[in-house]
């Protein structure tokens, strides 16, 4: 067997809360400029209102022609503009690369849920017996990684991951797989997510995990999550391939960890984070002491912030007093099953700018985050290695880790 190639990001794309592309990704990271604001959902005669993180001055039909949104769920239209970015910026618009050795993976944890809550309402609400025929294709969930291949002529491994808010991680992890081990040479991965509508509203309204105000990531008084929408994807590939056309290389993608707490559907424990970052690490050939980053999974919610830091614990011993540990969820919300693209990105980002984005919204320390959780301010730091964090319920849980490629 050949030895495991090493595996690199030469392309970002993204869009968010922060807005739409990696250029005004950035600017409100850097900024600590949260993008999170009161919203409103509705359907038939009934409305709810939250705080959330709506794409900002999105418009379908600056990016999709009428035949195109007859077939597109926002979610999977939000994959094709990510994809595009992403695609031109490791410089491979033209598609001058063999696209029967690359990959499409991606995350969502919903799939078309916009469509699906309309057809629904229709259906239950106005007593329709008839829906749209274009249903069933707009609401699958590999219907994000099917528009992206059919885009861009990709007919390499095509699939689609739903792990909930692990969704994308769990995506760029099997890209990895595939591409360290041979299968492609490339992939186009990451998530895309918009189920910002009614009824997924109410859901996690009746968990009573949501904020009434914002999110405020490991702070005292933090009262949950965001929901938010958008997406996050990269484009992966070999080092040697990188080098030989001279492509911008954001960082090393040196290894992923995977596991599960099997514990409880919904209350996290830290044990399962803690084995998914030391595998992680193994993975990557890195200690404790190269890691200076950590772009947290920190929903906001009391118990998931407190767990997450006894894992970090547990995982650096007393290097976590050492390292920065942000949530970039305190900005552009919790995508859901795009959420770790969209921290992949920002991690990315973060290395290349050598500053790392803050935790906003923090009001006071809380002694059970006890580390340095960035407050409020972006801080300079060269970053030599980080990880980024995704936990989903079902205590599943994937951890990607980044170094600066040697």
């Amino acid at each position: 067997m050949s030895a495991p190639r090493r595996v690199v990001v030469t392309g970002l794309g993204c869009l968010s809360a922060l807005g739409i592309g990696r250029a005004a990704t950035w600017a409100a990271l850097a900024e600590g400029r949260s993008g999170i604001a009161p919203g409103s959902r509705s359907i038939g005669p009934y409305t709810v209102t939250v705080p959330m993180g709506l794409v900002p001055g999105y418009s379908p039909e600056a990016h999709f022609d009428e035949d195109e949104l007859t077939l597109l769920d926002p979610y999977a239209q939000y994959a094709l503009v990510a994809a595009r970015e992403a695609l031109a910026d490791a410089g491979l618009a033209g598609g001058d690369y063999d696209r029967a050795r690359t990959a499409v993976v991606l995350g969502t944890g919903a799939g078309g849920e916009q469509a699906r809550e309309e057809a629904a309402w229709k259906f239950l609400g106005e007593g329709k017996t008839r829906c749209n025929p274009l249903l069933v294709p707009r609401t699958n969930h590999q219907a994000s990684a099917g528009a992206v291949s059919m885009a861009f002529g990709i007919t390499g491994p095509t699939l689609t991951i739903a792990t909930g808010c692990a969704s994308a991680g769990h995506a760029v992890a099997q890209a990895w797989l595939m591409v360290r081990h041979g299968l492609v040479d490339r992939a186009v991965t990451g998530g895309s997510e918009a189920n910002l509508v009614y009824t997924n509203i109410k859901a996690f309204e009746s968990m009573r995990v949501l904020a009434t105000d914002t999110c405020r990531p490991f702070s005292l008084g933090r009262g949950g999550m965001t929901l938010a929408e958008g997406a996050g994807l990269v484009v992966i590939e070999t080092l040697d391939s990188a080098r030989a056309r001279g492509a911008t290389i954001y960082a090393e993608l040196a290894g992923v960890g995977m596991s599960a707490d099997a514990t409880d559907v919904v209350h996290p424990s830290a044990a399962g984070p803690a084995q998914a970052m030391r595998a992680a690490l193994e993975a990557a050939g890195l200690e404790p002491a190269d890691v200076d980053y950590i772009n947290a999974h920190g929903t906001g919610t009391p118990v998931n912030d407190a767990e997450e830091c006894k894992a970090i614990r547990q995982v650096f011993g007393s290097r976590a007093e050492r390292l920065k540990v942000s949530s970039t969820k305190s900005m552009h919300g919790h995508a859901l099953g795009a959420a770790a693209g969209l921290e992949l990105v920002a991690t990315l980002l973060a290395m290349q700018h050598g500053v790392v984005p803050p935790t906003a919204n923090h009001q006071a320390a809380d002694p059970a985050c006890a580390l340095d959780v960035v407050p409020n301010l972006a801080q300079p730091l060269a970053i030599r290695a980080a990880l980024s964090n995704s936990f989903a319920f079902g205590g599943i849980n994937a951890v990607l880790a980044l170094r600066q490629p040697s």
